[in-house]
C-alpha cells in the first residue's frame, strides 16, 4: 500500500493543537458574510418586488403544475442569484409537502462555459438529487448523452413533476446559449420527458441580445426581471442583517455605514459590500484585535479594489492584455510613469510575438488600451506634444507594475520568455 500523502496525526496528538480551537474573538459565523450563503426571507433586503415574481414563475410546480421560464437581468452583485436559489429552495420544501417530486439544478456557466459542459453539471446535479448510483460518464461523451441521461428511456426524470434549472451567467456560454435553453425548454413537447423544464436564465449584462431565440422564446415570460442596484441605505440594511455574523460588541460604531456607503460606490454591490465587511473581520483578527473598526474597513476595500483589478484583468482578451503588460513593464523599467502609444505599441509587439507569434496593428492596439480606462486600471488622455511635435494618447498605470505583469500573464515560462525578449530588445 502507498503512503497518505496528507497524513492524519492521531487524537493524542492534536490535543494541544492550537488549531483544536474552534473560538475565535471575531466572527460567531462567518458563513452569513459569504456571497454564496442563501439566507432566510427576512434578511433578504429591496427584493421584495423581484421574488415575488420568480415565485410567480416557479410556486406552480410545487403543486405539480407547470412552471414558467424567466430572464433575469442586473448588474454583478444586485441579488439575482440569491433570489433564484432562495424561490427555488422554497418551492422544493412546499413541494415536499405536497408530496410532489420537484427537482432542481443549479449551473454556473462562468465555470461550465459550453453546452456539453453545462448539461453535465446538470445532469450530475439531478443524478445526485434523485439517484445517486445511476452511472454517468464523466468525460468522454457529448451534450446528447447527458440529455439522454435526464429523458430518455427511464432517465432520471421518468418519475418526476418538475425541473428547475437555474443558468447563472448564461451569457457565458455565447453561442451555445440557444441550442441549451431550446432542449431544455422544448423537451417536453418534443416528447423526450413528460416532466415540467422550468429555466431561470440569469446575466450581468443587462444589454444581454442573446436571449431566446424564436424556438425557445414563447417559453419564456415576456418581460425580463431586471433587478436594479442597491443604494446605500439598502446595503446597510443587508449588513445589519448579517451583523450577527460577528460575536456582540465586536463591531464599532460607523462600521457598517462606512461599509456600506464604500459599496454604494460600485454600482450598489451588496457582494462587495459583504467582502469589506468580511475582509475588515479578517484583518482585525490578524491584527490580534477583539474589534473591528473603520480602519479595518478602509484597508478591506483597498484590498477588494486590488482583488477585483486583478480579476478585471485576467478576464481582458489576450491581446489587451499583452498590450497592458507592456504598459506595465514600461512604468517599473523607465523613470516616466505616463507613455505615449507609439512605446507601448513597440512593447507590445515584442509581448505578443512571443506569446502569440503574431501582433495587431497600432490603431487596434489603441482601441485596447482605452478601453482600460473605464474599469480605471489605466488613464489615458490626449495632449500635444509641444511646436513641431504634434499631438498623441498617453497611457499611465494606475496599479502596481509587478501585480499588474503577474495577471496580465499568468504563465511562468510566459514570464520569463517575455522578459527575456523585452531585455534583449533595444526597448
Amino acid at each position: 500500500m502507498g503512503t497518505d500523502p496528507i497524513p492524519t496525526p492521531s487524537i493524542e496528538e492534536l490535543q494541544d493543537d492550537p488549531m483544536a480551537d474552534g473560538t475565535t474573538s471575531i466572527f460567531r459565523r462567518r458563513e452569513l458574510l459569504r456571497p454564496q450563503h442563501v439566507p432566510q426571507k427576512d434578511r433578504i433586503v429591496g427584493r421584495d418586488r423581484e421574488i415575488e415574481t420568480v415565485e410567480a414563475l416557479l410556486k406552480p410546480a410545487a403543486f405539480g403544475d407547470p412552471p414558467e421560464s424567466g430572464f433575469l437581468f442586473g448588474k454583478t452583485g444586485t441579488g439575482k442569484s440569491l433570489v433564484a436559489k432562495h424561490v427555488t429552495g422554497r418551492a422544493r420544501g412546499i413541494a415536499q409537502m405536497q408530496e410532489t417530486d420537484l427537482t432542481a439544478a443549479y449551473v454556473d456557466c462562468d465555470q461550465y462555459n459550453t453546452e456539453t459542459r453545462a448539461a453535465r453539471k446538470m445532469a450530475f446535479e439531478v443524478r445526485d438529487a434523485i439517484d445517486p448510483d445511476r452511472y454517468i460518464p464523466k468525460d468522454g461523451v457529448g451534450a446528447s448523452r447527458y440529455y439522454d441521461a435526464l429523458w430518455d428511456g427511464d432517465g432520471l426524470l421518468h418519475e418526476s413533476d418538475s425541473l428547475i434549472v437555474i443558468l447563472d451567467e448564461i451569457d457565458k456560454l455565447g453561442d451555445d446559449t440557444a441550442e441549451i435553453l431550446s432542449k431544455l425548454s422544448r423537451s417536453e413537447e418534443a416528447g423526450k420527458t413528460g416532466c415540467y423544464i422550468a429555466v431561470v436564465a440569469i446575466s450581468n449584462k443587462t444589454d444581454y441580445t442573446d436571449a431566446p431565440d424564436e424556438r425557445v422564446a414563447s417559453s419564456f415570460q415576456d418581460d425580463p426581471i431586471i433587478f436594479p442596484p442597491y443604494d446605500a441605505t439598502q446595503l446597510q440594511a443587508i449588513l445589519e442583517r448579517r451583523k450577527d455574523a460577528f460575536k456582540d460588541g465586536v463591531l464599532e460604531p460607523g462600521v457598517i455605514e462606512l461599509a456600506s456607503a464604500l459599496a454604494a460606490r460600485d454600482h450598489g454591490d451588496a457582494r462587495r459590500a459583504l467582502d469589506i465587511l468580511r475582509s475588515a473581520g479578517k484583518l482585525a483578527e490578524k491584527d490580534g484585535s477583539d474589534r473591528v473598526t473603520e480602519d479595518h474597513v478602509r484597508k478591506a476595500d483597498e484590498y477588494s479594489d486590488l482583488n477585483r483589478s486583478i480579476q478585471v484583468i485576467k478576464n481582458g482578451t489576450p491581446h489587451s492584455r499583452y498590450a497592458l503588460y507592456a504598459l506595465a513593464y514600461l512604468t517599473k523599467s523607465k523613470l516616466s510613469d505616463s507613455f505615449s502609444t507609439g512605446e507601448v505599441y513597440d512593447t507590445y509587439c515584442v509581448v505578443a510575438d512571443v506569446v502569440a507569434g503574431e501582433s495587431l496593428t497600432h490603431q487596434r492596439v489603441l482601441d485596447l488600451m482605452k478601453k482600460w480606462t473605464l474599469p480605471e486600471i489605466t488613464e489615458s488622455r490626449h495632449t500635444g506634444g509641444g511646436k513641431g511635435q504634434g499631438s498623441y494618447r498617453t497611457h499611465r498605470l494606475l496599479h502596481d507594475p509587478d501585480v499588474v505583469m503577474s495577471a496580465c500573464l499568468e504563465s511562468a515560462s510566459d514570464q520569463r520568455n517575455v522578459l527575456d525578449a523585452l531585455s534583449e530588445s533595444s526597448i
